[in-house]
């Protein structure tokens, strides 16, 4: 495997290395501490989910999660998932940033849905995994999108109505494309993820678990947070006795 298609997470980790190959990138880890001293100093609306999305984050980006997405395609869209189903929404809780105007809740779901379509395309994945500033690009455009969806669903002035809506729409697209991905019937990421045999798995049986868990754990978060809108509406609701 070329390195320009692990441009940033390095090689790809086999079980015999995985637990030493931690990321160290100086940048990385000066802006995660950057955004500790901000919640340790309480400039975070909320510092538990805060504190929350930065341990995630390190996971994602520092821990061994990282080499292992250059061996595994599993691996990338648990990396993909945790950003935009978990940690997106902690920073909303953690840095709602109200002063910011906000565009139709709609405009938000459709952008945030092409942005994880196109960058699960064969083509622009490869690009993403290609050279540092694509990779970022990658990051940032899918953590930023589902920061601005997650912010105007959770939004005081969002309708619960609406903001169900949106969580169906996002559960839906999705799962479609998780099932696209288990369905294909040959390998659409294989050239970067050819190496797979260490793990004990073919590409195309890496390829299938992912998309699986993109099918179904993935909407567990939309689901549970739906269930928590619903719940607090109808409380609302009760008349007073």
């Amino acid at each position: 495997m070329p390195d320009a298609m692990i441009a940033y997470c390095g090689p790809a980790a086999v079980p015999d290395d995985f637990w030493v190959r931690w990321n160290t990138d100086p940048l990385l880890i000066a802006v995660l501490a950057a955004l500790a001293i901000m919640v340790a100093r309480g400039r975070s609306a909320d510092a538990r989910a805060g504190w929350v999305a930065i341990a995630l984050m390190v996971v994602v980006f520092v821990s061994p999660l990282c080499a292992l997405s250059s061996a595994l395609f599993l691996a990338r869209v648990t990396h993909h998932i945790l950003l935009v189903t978990v940690v997106a929404p902690l920073l909303v809780r953690a840095f709602p940033l109200r002063r910011i105007g906000s565009p139709p809740l709609v405009a938000l779901v459709t952008a945030h849905a092409l942005i994880l379509w196109v960058w699960h395309a064969p083509g622009p994945y490869a690009f993403g995994l290609a050279s540092v500033p694509a990779y970022w690009l990658m990051q940032i455009s899918l953590l930023g999108s589902a920061w601005f969806m997650w912010r105007a669903i959770l939004a005081p002035s969002a309708t619960t109505g609406a903001a169900l809506m949106a969580l169906v729409a996002t559960i839906g697209q999705m799962g479609l494309l998780g099932a696209l991905i288990v369905f294909a019937p040959e390998p659409l990421y294989a050239v970067h993820f050819s190496n797979t045999a260490p793990w004990g798995l073919t590409p195309l049986a890496d390829q299938q678990l992912a998309g699986l868990l993109m099918w179904v754990p993935a909407m567990l978060p939309y689901l549970g947070v739906g269930l928590w809108l619903a719940w607090s509406s109808l409380r609302h609701s009760e008349p007073a006795l």
